[in-house]
């Protein structure tokens, strides 16, 4: 049998056992589903080599108290509050999203106040019929489908239309020339709130550079918010879709309504394709590629 310091591998974990209380073990659960919720979150982004640099540090202070270094010693110790002050201003966007996603409730939020499912079925009609047709005519779009983070501030920064939502709608604001067309359309369910509206631009890394404007902004604003964006580039009439800060190129139709769908909450669609016209015949089917993902 296991011999772990004199004491059987037994009889060392009902010691460990009759130590560790519930409220230990609660302590543990909670810090890990933080910290998990924490790499989730910066997943993909910056901050996520922000972090790396910074645990590197702390190895670094670690050792300097290990082999007694004065001057690092002296440095760690008086700096710390300083360091505290700059990961904070370092992080200060993933801490808003986190703060920004505890507050909105999540799941229980849906359920509460989720719309009926034939509303929510007939916003991914609509948006996947305007997304279909302007991707065909090679116009430019962004589309914002709200989650549950509020995005009052994205609205403000556009006209405020409060439009019952139809394919139309959207087609008409992206039309070229139109006053809105260089702008996003935020929908919230079932309405078209906003058009014309300006979004946070990603920074350009490896896995963003070759993207267009559009599908910048679609990127930034879903790394910071818990939005979905649908892109139609201009140049080739490709549609993408945004969410998590990560893009999915190259989506036909049934694809398109899909991530909708399961944005949305909904059910699967039990390949719901109703009027929604996905390619044209005889066009071969591509397989969608997602940037930003390694």
């Amino acid at each position: 049998m296991l011999v772990l310091g004199g004491l059987n591998l037994g009889e060392t974990l009902r010691v460990m056992f009759q130590t560790v209380g519930w409220q230990d073990a609660l302590d543990i659960v909670i810090i890990t589903y933080l910290v998990y919720r924490l790499l989730v979150l910066i997943r993909g982004t910056q901050a996520m080599q922000i972090l790396v640099g910074l645990l590197l540090i702390g190895a670094l202070g670690a050792l300097a108290f290990i082999l007694n270094l004065p001057v690092l010693k002296f440095i760690y110790s008086n700096g710390g509050q300083v360091i505290l002050i700059g990961v904070i201003i370092l992080f200060q966007p993933e801490l808003r999203r986190a703060l920004d996603q505890m507050g909105s409730l999540g799941r229980l939020r849906r359920g509460l106040l989720a719309p009926d499912t034939a509303q929510l079925r007939r916003e991914v009609d609509e948006v996947v019929r305007a997304a279909v047709r302007l991707g065909e005519a090679a116009t430019g779009a962004l589309i914002v489908i709200q989650g549950d983070i509020g995005l009052e501030e994205i609205v403000t920064t556009g006209v405020r239309l409060d439009a019952l939502l139809s394919s139309e709608a959207l087609i008409t604001v992206f039309t070229y020339k139109s006053p809105l067309h260089d702008g996003a359309a935020v929908v919230h369910p079932g309405r078209l709130v906003a058009a014309g509206c300006v979004l946070p631009l990603a920074e350009q890394d490896l896995r963003t550079r070759g993207t267009g404007t559009r599908h910048l902004a679609a990127v930034g604003l879903t790394r910071a918010t818990d939005a979905g964006v649908v892109v139609v580039s201009e140049e080739t009439g490709r549609v993408s879709w945004a969410v998590g800060g990560q893009l999915e190129t190259g989506l036909d139709g049934e694809q398109l309504t899909n991530r909708l769908g399961a944005f949305l909450g909904l059910p699967l669609y039990e390949r719901h394709r109703r009027s929604i016209r996905l390619r044209p015949r005889g066009s071969r089917r591509e397989e969608p590629t997602v940037v930003g993902r390694r």
